[in-house]
């Protein structure tokens, strides 16, 4: 658990599911948060569980490239520096593509994939000043697999493996690493973005027998994390023991 103690961390989509799981985690393991969503509320509720400054947190919406910033900004603000950044946030509003629901994959590219982008582009003048980092981008075993039903969902987490192996080669001067992690069926409240009440339902179903806790993420960051410096964890895909898909 090396190396995680005093770094910096940024989390989008910190007020519930991946990102407050990997925030507690975290900060048991000693790192300085500032954390992002746009349920306020849960946020605030959150820093006061982990006694974190009160200014750690941001209503932060992922399809707005100045909010994302703003995050990033105010952990430069407090800390002086950003050390790694976890781009979680995430929807996944499943359904086939016949049923037309163009809404919903406007909102799976704004979230899933620009969000990312947002979140890169607010880091990497830090990182690259510092000559350090860790950018750890949150995928999906979607993102490697697809299925009927889900294909713009799969397209947006394949979508974040590409722009991360991108990212990957192209910060090598910069000694910044770079780690996407791919989970399965992890208990959480992604599966209630799906309005489809016939998908919902399969889904929900699926959740409810497979889907293991959402700390299990927590320590796939913390291992990607606590890696020496020379060490890069590139991705880490994993699933519920019992999950075939």
């Amino acid at each position: 658990m090396q190396n995680i103690e005093n770094k910096v961390v940024v989390i989008t989509g910190a007020s519930s599911g991946l990102g407050e799981a990997a925030a507690r985690e975290l900060a048991r393991h000693g790192a300085k948060l500032v954390l992002g969503a746009r349920r306020l509320d849960r946020l605030e509720k959150l820093a006061a569980e982990l006694n974190l400054d009160t200014k750690a947190v941001v209503r932060t919406d992922v399809t707005k490239a100045d909010e994302v910033k703003a995050l990033v900004d105010r952990a430069i603000a407090l800390y002086g520096r950003v050390d790694v950044i976890i781009n979680n946030a995430g929807i996944m509003p499943q359904s086939p593509l016949e049923r037309l629901r163009i809404d919903e994959w406007d909102q799976m590219i704004d979230v899933n994939i620009k969000g990312v982008l947002y979140g890169i582009a607010a880091v990497l003048p830090h990182m690259t000043r510092q000559k350090s980092g860790q950018i750890i981008n949150v995928s999906s075993v979607a993102g490697h697999k697809v299925r009927a039903g889900g294909a713009v969902y799969s397209a947006t987490k394949h979508a974040v493996r590409v722009i991360s192996e991108g990212l990957r080669q192209e910060v090598k001067p910069y000694n910044i690493r770079t780690t996407i992690i791919s989970p399965g069926a992890v208990d959480t409240e992604l599966p209630n973005s799906t309005s489809e009440s016939d998908v919902a339902a399969g889904i929900k179903q699926f959740y409810a027998q497979a889907a293991i806790p959402a700390d299990s993420f927590a320590r796939c960051v913390v291992f990607a994390m606590s890696q020496p410096d020379e060490v890069d964890i590139n991705e880490i895909l994993y699933r519920p023991t019992v999950q075939e898909y």
